[in-house]
Protein backbone atom coordinates (compact mmCIF):
# COMPACT_ATOMS: atom_id res chain seq x y z
CA UNK A 1 0.00 0.00 0.00
CA UNK A 2 1.05 3.51 -0.42
CA UNK A 3 -0.41 6.26 1.25
CA UNK A 4 0.52 9.71 1.31
CA UNK A 5 -0.15 12.14 4.26
CA UNK A 6 -3.49 13.66 4.26
CA UNK A 7 -2.91 16.68 2.65
CA UNK A 8 -2.31 15.07 -0.40
CA UNK A 9 -3.79 12.95 -2.93
CA UNK A 10 -3.42 9.20 -1.36
CA UNK A 11 -3.29 6.20 -3.22
CA UNK A 12 -4.69 2.55 -1.81
CA UNK A 13 -4.89 -0.78 -2.54
CA UNK A 14 -7.31 -3.88 -1.28
CA UNK A 15 -5.94 -5.85 1.17
CA UNK A 16 -5.99 -9.91 -0.33
CA UNK A 17 -4.82 -12.68 1.80
CA UNK A 18 -1.67 -10.79 3.67
CA UNK A 19 -0.71 -9.01 0.26
CA UNK A 20 -1.76 -5.66 -1.47
CA UNK A 21 -3.80 -5.88 -4.53
CA UNK A 22 -5.06 -4.13 -7.07
CA UNK A 23 -8.09 -4.81 -8.10
CA UNK A 24 -8.69 -7.38 -11.23
CA UNK A 25 -9.46 -5.15 -14.01
CA UNK A 26 -7.25 -2.42 -12.91
CA UNK A 27 -10.07 0.28 -12.33
CA UNK A 28 -10.41 2.41 -10.11
CA UNK A 29 -12.40 5.02 -8.00
CA UNK A 30 -11.97 8.47 -6.18
CA UNK A 31 -13.11 8.96 -3.01
CA UNK A 32 -14.57 12.61 -2.23
CA UNK A 33 -14.29 14.92 1.02
CA UNK A 34 -18.01 15.75 1.50
CA UNK A 35 -16.89 19.23 2.20
CA UNK A 36 -15.15 20.49 -0.67
CA UNK A 37 -16.32 17.77 -2.68
CA UNK A 38 -12.39 17.30 -4.36
CA UNK A 39 -10.82 13.71 -3.85
CA UNK A 40 -8.53 13.36 -1.79
CA UNK A 41 -8.13 9.34 -2.31
CA UNK A 42 -8.37 6.90 -4.76
CA UNK A 43 -8.85 3.00 -4.01
CA UNK A 44 -9.13 -0.14 -6.21
CA UNK A 45 -12.74 -0.93 -8.11
CA UNK A 46 -13.48 -4.38 -7.46
CA UNK A 47 -14.72 -6.51 -9.18
CA UNK A 48 -16.70 -10.05 -8.51
CA UNK A 49 -13.80 -11.84 -9.04
CA UNK A 50 -11.75 -9.93 -6.52
CA UNK A 51 -14.44 -11.25 -4.23
CA UNK A 52 -13.95 -14.95 -4.66
CA UNK A 53 -9.89 -14.12 -4.15
CA UNK A 54 -10.51 -12.50 -0.91
CA UNK A 55 -13.13 -15.39 0.15
CA UNK A 56 -10.78 -18.20 -0.90
CA UNK A 57 -7.80 -16.51 0.99
CA UNK A 58 -10.50 -16.15 4.37
CA UNK A 59 -10.89 -19.74 4.05
CA UNK A 60 -7.41 -21.18 3.18
CA UNK A 61 -6.79 -18.83 6.76
CA UNK A 62 -9.65 -20.16 8.48
CA UNK A 63 -8.48 -23.77 7.56
CA UNK A 64 -5.05 -23.49 8.22
CA UNK A 65 -3.08 -20.74 10.37
CA UNK A 66 -6.11 -19.03 12.06
CA UNK A 67 -8.18 -21.94 12.70
CA UNK A 68 -4.92 -23.39 14.46
CA UNK A 69 -4.41 -20.65 16.43
CA UNK A 70 -5.53 -21.04 20.30
CA UNK A 71 -7.67 -18.57 22.07
CA UNK A 72 -4.91 -16.78 24.33
CA UNK A 73 -2.77 -16.33 21.00
CA UNK A 74 -6.11 -14.65 19.61
CA UNK A 75 -6.04 -12.66 22.60
CA UNK A 76 -2.75 -11.23 22.46
CA UNK A 77 -3.31 -10.13 18.83
CA UNK A 78 -6.76 -8.61 19.40
CA UNK A 79 -4.61 -6.44 22.64
CA UNK A 80 -1.63 -5.66 20.51
CA UNK A 81 -4.33 -4.33 17.48
CA UNK A 82 -5.73 -2.53 20.67
CA UNK A 83 -2.54 -1.11 21.44
CA UNK A 84 -2.25 0.00 17.54
CA UNK A 85 -5.58 1.79 17.03
CA UNK A 86 -4.97 3.74 20.65
CA UNK A 87 -1.29 5.22 19.20
CA UNK A 88 -3.11 6.27 15.66
CA UNK A 89 -6.18 7.38 16.91
CA UNK A 90 -5.65 10.52 15.83
CA UNK A 91 -4.92 10.48 12.74
CA UNK A 92 -7.86 7.97 11.73
CA UNK A 93 -10.37 10.36 13.33
CA UNK A 94 -9.03 12.79 10.45
CA UNK A 95 -9.16 10.46 8.15
CA UNK A 96 -12.53 9.29 8.59
CA UNK A 97 -13.61 12.96 8.97
CA UNK A 98 -12.09 13.49 5.91
CA UNK A 99 -13.66 10.83 3.92
CA UNK A 100 -17.56 10.88 5.42
CA UNK A 101 -17.71 14.57 6.79
CA UNK A 102 -18.24 14.11 9.99
CA UNK A 103 -17.13 16.30 13.04
CA UNK A 104 -13.87 15.78 13.67
CA UNK A 105 -14.54 15.58 17.46
CA UNK A 106 -17.03 12.65 16.81
CA UNK A 107 -14.83 10.79 15.01
CA UNK A 108 -12.28 11.14 17.60
CA UNK A 109 -14.67 9.95 20.35
CA UNK A 110 -15.15 6.68 18.37
CA UNK A 111 -11.78 6.39 17.59
CA UNK A 112 -10.33 6.22 21.17
CA UNK A 113 -13.34 4.14 22.04
CA UNK A 114 -12.07 1.30 19.57
CA UNK A 115 -9.13 -0.04 21.60
CA UNK A 116 -11.70 -1.12 24.74
CA UNK A 117 -14.05 -2.54 22.41
CA UNK A 118 -11.19 -5.15 21.09
CA UNK A 119 -9.68 -5.23 24.84
CA UNK A 120 -12.94 -6.38 25.97
CA UNK A 121 -13.61 -9.13 23.57
CA UNK A 122 -10.20 -10.02 23.85
CA UNK A 123 -10.35 -10.92 27.06
CA UNK A 124 -13.46 -13.58 25.74
CA UNK A 125 -11.09 -15.02 23.36
CA UNK A 126 -9.32 -17.43 25.79
CA UNK A 127 -12.29 -17.85 28.04
CA UNK A 128 -14.22 -19.63 24.99
CA UNK A 129 -15.13 -23.50 26.38
CA UNK A 130 -18.01 -26.30 26.15
CA UNK A 131 -18.92 -28.36 29.05
CA UNK A 132 -19.11 -31.78 30.21
CA UNK A 133 -22.82 -33.05 30.00
CA UNK A 134 -23.76 -36.24 31.96
CA UNK A 135 -24.33 -39.18 30.72
CA UNK A 136 -26.72 -42.31 31.49
CA UNK A 137 -24.61 -44.61 30.23
CA UNK A 138 -21.45 -44.74 32.59
CA UNK A 139 -19.24 -46.08 29.57
CA UNK A 140 -20.11 -42.71 27.70
CA UNK A 141 -18.10 -39.23 27.46
CA UNK A 142 -20.35 -36.37 26.04
CA UNK A 143 -18.88 -32.61 25.86
CA UNK A 144 -19.63 -29.47 23.78
CA UNK A 145 -17.11 -27.93 22.02
CA UNK A 146 -17.87 -24.12 20.43
CA UNK A 147 -16.00 -23.26 17.39
CA UNK A 148 -15.75 -20.62 14.50
CA UNK A 149 -18.64 -20.59 12.17
CA UNK A 150 -16.02 -19.87 9.64
CA UNK A 151 -15.37 -17.46 7.05
CA UNK A 152 -17.79 -13.64 7.70
CA UNK A 153 -18.45 -11.41 5.44
CA UNK A 154 -19.06 -7.71 6.50
CA UNK A 155 -21.03 -5.27 4.78
CA UNK A 156 -20.06 -1.70 6.66
CA UNK A 157 -21.91 1.83 5.94
CA UNK A 158 -20.63 5.26 5.39
CA UNK A 159 -22.05 7.23 8.44
CA UNK A 160 -19.78 5.16 11.18
CA UNK A 161 -17.71 3.04 8.74
CA UNK A 162 -14.52 2.16 11.16
CA UNK A 163 -16.31 1.87 14.52
CA UNK A 164 -19.23 -0.24 12.89
CA UNK A 165 -16.45 -2.29 11.16
CA UNK A 166 -14.69 -2.99 14.36
CA UNK A 167 -18.40 -3.94 16.17
CA UNK A 168 -18.29 -6.28 14.02
CA UNK A 169 -14.59 -7.64 14.08
CA UNK A 170 -13.93 -8.03 17.40
CA UNK A 171 -16.36 -10.79 18.21
CA UNK A 172 -15.70 -12.95 15.04
CA UNK A 173 -11.78 -12.75 16.09
CA UNK A 174 -12.41 -13.89 19.80
CA UNK A 175 -14.32 -16.69 17.79
CA UNK A 176 -11.78 -17.59 15.74
CA UNK A 177 -13.12 -16.77 12.16
CA UNK A 178 -11.85 -14.98 9.48
CA UNK A 179 -13.49 -11.83 7.54
CA UNK A 180 -13.64 -10.24 3.97
CA UNK A 181 -14.90 -6.74 4.60
CA UNK A 182 -16.75 -4.48 2.15
CA UNK A 183 -16.43 -1.05 3.36
CA UNK A 184 -18.84 2.06 1.59
CA UNK A 185 -17.92 3.48 -1.55
CA UNK A 186 -17.84 6.38 -0.05
CA UNK A 187 -15.89 5.55 2.74
CA UNK A 188 -13.24 3.03 1.77
CA UNK A 189 -10.14 4.49 3.37
CA UNK A 190 -10.24 4.15 6.66
CA UNK A 191 -11.14 -0.02 6.42
CA UNK A 192 -7.82 0.04 4.75
CA UNK A 193 -5.79 2.07 6.67
CA UNK A 194 -7.07 -0.76 9.29
CA UNK A 195 -6.07 -3.21 7.33
CA UNK A 196 -2.24 -1.79 7.97
CA UNK A 197 -2.65 -2.04 11.62
CA UNK A 198 -3.97 -5.56 11.24
CA UNK A 199 -0.98 -6.70 9.62
CA UNK A 200 1.64 -4.60 11.51
CA UNK A 201 -0.11 -6.87 14.78
CA UNK A 202 1.16 -9.83 13.39
CA UNK A 203 -2.60 -11.55 11.97
CA UNK A 204 -1.97 -14.46 9.53
CA UNK A 205 -2.60 -14.23 6.08
CA UNK A 206 -5.71 -13.94 4.81
CA UNK A 207 -7.24 -13.14 8.33
CA UNK A 208 -8.57 -9.63 7.56
CA UNK A 209 -9.26 -8.96 3.89
CA UNK A 210 -10.77 -5.74 2.34
CA UNK A 211 -12.13 -5.33 -1.36
CA UNK A 212 -13.91 -1.98 -2.26
CA UNK A 213 -15.85 -1.47 -5.06
CA UNK A 214 -18.36 1.28 -6.60
CA UNK A 215 -20.92 -1.44 -8.30
CA UNK A 216 -23.59 -3.35 -6.26
CA UNK A 217 -22.20 -6.72 -7.65
CA UNK A 218 -19.26 -6.73 -5.08
CA UNK A 219 -21.48 -6.76 -2.35
CA UNK A 220 -23.99 -9.28 -4.23
CA UNK A 221 -20.88 -11.60 -4.98
CA UNK A 222 -20.06 -10.96 -0.70
CA UNK A 223 -23.04 -12.22 0.02
CA UNK A 224 -24.18 -14.90 -2.36
CA UNK A 225 -20.54 -16.64 -2.01
CA UNK A 226 -20.85 -20.15 -1.48
CA UNK A 227 -17.65 -20.53 1.11
CA UNK A 228 -19.15 -17.36 3.20
CA UNK A 229 -20.99 -18.53 6.26
CA UNK A 230 -22.51 -15.66 7.89
CA UNK A 231 -22.67 -12.38 6.71
CA UNK A 232 -23.21 -9.01 9.24
CA UNK A 233 -24.57 -6.26 7.63
CA UNK A 234 -25.70 -2.70 8.26
CA UNK A 235 -27.68 -0.81 6.05
CA UNK A 236 -31.25 0.30 5.01
CA UNK A 237 -33.81 -2.48 5.67
CA UNK A 238 -34.69 -2.78 1.89
CA UNK A 239 -31.00 -4.06 1.46
CA UNK A 240 -31.01 -6.05 4.55
CA UNK A 241 -34.50 -8.39 3.14
CA UNK A 242 -31.76 -8.86 -0.20
CA UNK A 243 -29.19 -9.57 2.10
CA UNK A 244 -31.28 -12.12 3.98
CA UNK A 245 -32.89 -13.60 0.73
CA UNK A 246 -29.74 -14.14 -0.53
CA UNK A 247 -27.81 -15.09 2.72
CA UNK A 248 -30.56 -18.17 3.04
CA UNK A 249 -30.07 -19.87 -0.31
CA UNK A 250 -27.13 -20.91 0.88
CA UNK A 251 -27.44 -21.69 4.30
CA UNK A 252 -25.50 -18.63 6.12
CA UNK A 253 -26.14 -16.91 9.09
CA UNK A 254 -27.03 -13.03 8.78
CA UNK A 255 -26.74 -10.30 11.40
CA UNK A 256 -28.69 -7.18 10.40
CA UNK A 257 -28.76 -3.85 11.64
CA UNK A 258 -30.60 -1.84 10.12
CA UNK A 259 -32.27 1.88 10.23
CA UNK A 260 -34.98 2.55 12.65
CA UNK A 261 -37.05 5.11 13.92
CA UNK A 262 -35.41 6.71 17.36
CA UNK A 263 -38.04 8.76 19.12
CA UNK A 264 -37.09 11.23 21.68
CA UNK A 265 -39.99 11.71 24.26
CA UNK A 266 -40.26 14.89 26.41
CA UNK A 267 -42.79 14.62 29.78
CA UNK A 268 -44.20 17.29 30.96
CA UNK A 269 -42.36 18.01 34.15
CA UNK A 270 -38.97 18.02 31.75
CA UNK A 271 -36.48 20.82 32.15
CA UNK A 272 -36.45 22.38 29.13
CA UNK A 273 -33.02 23.90 28.59
CA UNK A 274 -31.86 19.55 28.97
CA UNK A 275 -34.48 19.03 26.45
CA UNK A 276 -33.56 21.16 24.26
CA UNK A 277 -29.36 20.07 24.56
CA UNK A 278 -30.79 16.59 24.08
CA UNK A 279 -32.91 16.54 21.58
CA UNK A 280 -30.29 19.00 19.04
CA UNK A 281 -27.84 15.75 19.84
CA UNK A 282 -29.99 13.74 18.97
CA UNK A 283 -31.11 15.04 15.58
CA UNK A 284 -28.15 16.98 14.72
CA UNK A 285 -25.60 14.47 15.85
CA UNK A 286 -23.66 13.53 12.17
CA UNK A 287 -25.44 15.77 10.54
CA UNK A 288 -28.75 13.22 11.17
CA UNK A 289 -27.14 10.77 9.04
CA UNK A 290 -27.54 8.06 11.62
CA UNK A 291 -29.60 5.03 12.62
CA UNK A 292 -29.84 6.21 16.01
CA UNK A 293 -30.89 9.65 15.45
CA UNK A 294 -33.86 10.78 17.30
CA UNK A 295 -35.78 10.92 14.47
CA UNK A 296 -39.24 11.48 16.12
CA UNK A 297 -40.19 13.96 18.95
CA UNK A 298 -42.75 13.25 21.28
CA UNK A 299 -43.75 16.48 23.32
CA UNK A 300 -46.27 16.67 25.57
CA UNK A 301 -49.10 19.08 24.80
CA UNK A 302 -48.83 21.08 27.83
CA UNK A 303 -44.98 22.16 27.10
CA UNK A 304 -45.21 21.98 23.63
CA UNK A 305 -44.95 25.45 22.60
CA UNK A 306 -42.46 26.35 24.64
CA UNK A 307 -40.11 23.17 23.17
CA UNK A 308 -40.68 23.75 19.73
CA UNK A 309 -39.77 27.96 20.18
CA UNK A 310 -36.85 27.50 21.76
CA UNK A 311 -35.87 24.40 19.51
CA UNK A 312 -36.32 26.15 16.54
CA UNK A 313 -34.50 29.07 18.10
CA UNK A 314 -31.25 26.98 19.12
CA UNK A 315 -31.37 25.39 15.93
CA UNK A 316 -30.54 28.54 14.14
CA UNK A 317 -27.59 28.84 15.94
CA UNK A 318 -25.87 25.96 14.84
CA UNK A 319 -22.68 26.76 13.58
CA UNK A 320 -22.30 24.83 9.79
CA UNK A 321 -18.68 24.46 8.42
CA UNK A 322 -15.64 22.61 8.54
CA UNK A 323 -15.76 19.40 9.91
CA UNK A 324 -12.38 19.83 10.98
CA UNK A 325 -12.95 23.45 12.52
CA UNK A 326 -13.38 22.85 16.73
CA UNK A 327 -16.31 25.71 16.30
CA UNK A 328 -18.33 23.97 13.84
CA UNK A 329 -21.48 22.30 15.29
CA UNK A 330 -22.42 20.37 12.12
CA UNK A 331 -20.34 19.33 8.79
CA UNK A 332 -21.56 18.86 5.65
CA UNK A 333 -24.03 15.72 4.25
CA UNK A 334 -21.69 12.74 3.61
CA UNK A 335 -22.43 12.14 0.31
CA UNK A 336 -24.60 13.17 -3.20
CA UNK A 337 -26.93 11.14 -2.65
CA UNK A 338 -27.58 11.78 0.86
CA UNK A 339 -27.72 15.39 -0.03
CA UNK A 340 -30.42 14.21 -3.42
CA UNK A 341 -32.21 12.52 -0.41
CA UNK A 342 -32.61 15.54 1.94
CA UNK A 343 -33.18 17.94 -0.83
CA UNK A 344 -36.38 15.79 -2.22
CA UNK A 345 -37.90 15.66 1.53
CA UNK A 346 -37.43 19.26 1.27
CA UNK A 347 -38.95 20.19 -1.74
CA UNK A 348 -41.87 18.12 -0.71
CA UNK A 349 -42.54 19.33 2.39
CA UNK A 350 -42.25 22.64 0.82
CA UNK A 351 -44.45 22.25 -1.49
CA UNK A 352 -46.95 20.68 0.91
CA UNK A 353 -46.78 24.27 2.60
CA UNK A 354 -44.86 22.13 5.83
CA UNK A 355 -44.66 23.84 8.96
CA UNK A 356 -47.01 27.19 7.34
CA UNK A 357 -49.98 28.41 9.63
CA UNK A 358 -52.53 30.65 8.78
CA UNK A 359 -50.80 33.44 10.59
CA UNK A 360 -50.72 35.78 7.55
CA UNK A 361 -48.68 35.59 4.53
CA UNK A 362 -45.49 37.18 3.82
CA UNK A 363 -42.66 37.09 1.73
CA UNK A 364 -41.34 33.78 1.14
CA UNK A 365 -37.53 33.44 1.52
CA UNK A 366 -34.90 33.02 -1.39
CA UNK A 367 -35.45 29.25 -2.64
CA UNK A 368 -38.90 28.58 -1.40
CA UNK A 369 -40.64 26.74 -4.35
CA UNK A 370 -44.09 26.67 -2.02
CA UNK A 371 -47.27 28.21 -4.24
CA UNK A 372 -48.77 29.15 -1.47
CA UNK A 373 -48.74 32.42 0.83
CA UNK A 374 -46.03 31.66 3.17
CA UNK A 375 -46.03 32.34 7.09
CA UNK A 376 -43.75 33.36 9.62
CA UNK A 377 -43.62 30.06 11.46
CA UNK A 378 -42.91 28.36 7.38
CA UNK A 379 -40.19 31.23 7.21
CA UNK A 380 -38.74 30.67 10.52
CA UNK A 381 -38.74 26.68 9.98
CA UNK A 382 -37.00 27.29 6.19
CA UNK A 383 -34.27 29.18 7.54
CA UNK A 384 -33.17 26.63 10.12
CA UNK A 385 -30.05 24.61 9.46
CA UNK A 386 -32.41 21.39 9.27
CA UNK A 387 -34.13 22.66 5.78
CA UNK A 388 -31.21 24.35 4.54
CA UNK A 389 -30.15 20.88 3.50
CA UNK A 390 -31.47 22.14 -0.24
CA UNK A 391 -28.45 22.28 -2.90
CA UNK A 392 -30.62 25.91 -3.04
CA UNK A 393 -29.68 27.28 -0.42
CA UNK A 394 -26.17 26.19 0.45
CA UNK A 395 -23.45 22.63 0.09
CA UNK A 396 -24.90 21.44 3.23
Amino acid sequence: MTAGTIEQLATYRMRIGGRWADSVTGATLDTLNPFDGQAWATVPDASPADVDAAVAAADAAQRGAWGATSGFERARLMQRLADLIERDADRLAELETRDNGKLLRETSGQMHYLPAWLRYFAGVADKLQGEVIPSDRPNYMVYTRHEPVGVVGAIVPWNSPLMLLTWKLAPLLAAGCTVVVKPSEHTPVTALEFAALVEEAGFPEGVFNVVTGLSAEVGKALVDHPLVRHVAFTGSPAVGAQVAQAAAKHFARTTLELGGKSAQVVFPDADVDHVVNGVIAGIFAATGQTCVAGSRLLVHRSVHDAVVERLVERAQRIVLGDPMHPASEMGPLANAAQLKTVSGFVERAVADGAGCSPAGPRPRPAGCSSPRPCSPTCARTWRSPARRSSARCSRY
